[in-house]
């Protein structure tokens, strides 16, 4: 088995201006490499102490201008993702299918509850909605990451509640739950109920 060498994250025998851009580098390989929102306390292993995780964040952010891809915020990480523009494209073209929720009206309606309702039990969805909302679709949208579970309730037999995660705000192109379509616009615009 091969030994790895141990990152050599401080690159003290490089100029300045050379450690900067491979520490950029690393930050974008990262990213790429990544299929959900990496950290800044993960990123920071494989920059030197010291270094801005921030600053070379927003330096990758100008480096990438103009490009098919960009770093979007997500949650309290970071991701690098196609440009929405170029969906199109991608779906012409590349195989995908994999890659895709494959979430119904009611499915994502109920994850929306969530998102709005959070902490919220399988009781009070089923208040929202007038019926009981399956095990299998709480199981199915937890199997794709987009809800966990949350604090008990604090009532007797004390349910589980769900809340969503950061894969959610990443599927759903949001930073925070405040990027959420204002509720009472979507109720007043008739995509919602009160």
């Amino acid at each position: 088995m091969a030994q790895h060498a141990e990152l050599d994250r401080d690159l003290l025998d490089l100029p300045p201006e050379m450690r900067w851009r491979e520490w950029l580098r690393r930050i974008e390989a990262v990213l790429f490499a990544s299929a959900t929102p990496v950290g800044r306390d993960a990123l920071a292993r494989v920059v030197g102490q010291g270094a801005a995780v921030d600053l070379l964040i927003e330096d990758l952010i100008a480096d990438l201008e103009g490009r098919p891809y960009e770093v979007t915020k997500s949650g309290s990480g970071w991701l690098l993702r196609t440009k929405a523009v170029y969906a199109p494209a991608i779906r012409a073209a590349a195989d995908v299918g994999g890659q895709a929720l494959d979430l119904s009206a009611f499915d994502t309606a109920v994850l929306a509850a969530i998102a709005y309702h959070q902490p919220i039990s399988r009781d009070g969805l089923k208040d929202i909605f007038g019926k009981e909302i399956s095990r299998d679709l709480i199981r199915r949208l937890a199997d794709c990451g987009l809800i966990a579970t949350g604090p008990r309730e604090p009532r007797r037999g004390a349910p589980y509640t769900f809340v969503t995660t950061d894969a959610f705000l990443a599927a759903f192109g949001l930073q925070t739950l405040r990027d959420l379509p204002d509720a009472e616009q979507l109720s007043d615009a008739g995509l919602m109920a009160p």
